[in-house]
């Protein structure tokens, strides 16, 4: 598969799906994954919506390097590969100043089932704060066929290739 199918795989999985699993640290590097509902933005920025007081959000407050996946979770078993994306990203909770422009991409289309919402919503004291998550690196489990080696890595089993969206 070529360097723009893969892209175009990474879009198809982006979009065709509303959470995202979003693995965060504490300061001592315990982990901590949490599904979100999500609106991506040109694919690089990832908006949710979550209480400042959850383990996530603090986690973030103290370290912003997060990992995400976002996976067709009904994909029959052993096809699930090709319906992944892994993503590295820093996260931080949007600034009050950039809320409103954040809102014209969070929640996305209504047919995502996502609720709109208020800047007033998402700013103190309200109990809800938006965050976003900008990619740095995506990966997909690199397509095979079932059975037979890699042709570009040599492996035989599943692995991980770099996927570059222009």
């Amino acid at each position: 598969m070529s360097g723009g199918d893969l892209a175009d795989a990474v879009r198809k999985v982006v979009d065709g799906n509303v959470y995202m699993v979003l693995g965060t640290a504490d300061r001592v590097g315990r982990p901590w994954v949490s599904p979100v509902f999500y609106a991506a933005d040109a694919y690089r920025d990832f908006y949710w919506i979550s209480s400042p007081e959850v383990v996530h959000s603090r986690n973030l407050a103290t370290r912003p390097e997060v990992s995400i996946v976002v996976f067709d979770s009904k994909a029959p078993v052993g096809a699930g590969g090709a319906r992944a994306v892994y993503m590295a990203a820093t996260a931080t909770e949007v600034a009050e100043g950039d809320v409103d422009r954040a809102l014209a991409v969070y929640p996305g289309a209504a047919e995502r089932g996502g609720r709109e919402l208020d800047a007033t919503a998402l700013r103190p004291p309200a109990p809800y704060r938006l965050y976003c998550a900008s990619v740095t690196d995506y990966s997909v489990v690199c397509p095979r066929p079932a059975g037979t080696p890699c042709a570009e890595h040599g492996l035989d089993y599943d692995h991980r290739t770099r996927v570059h969206l222009p």
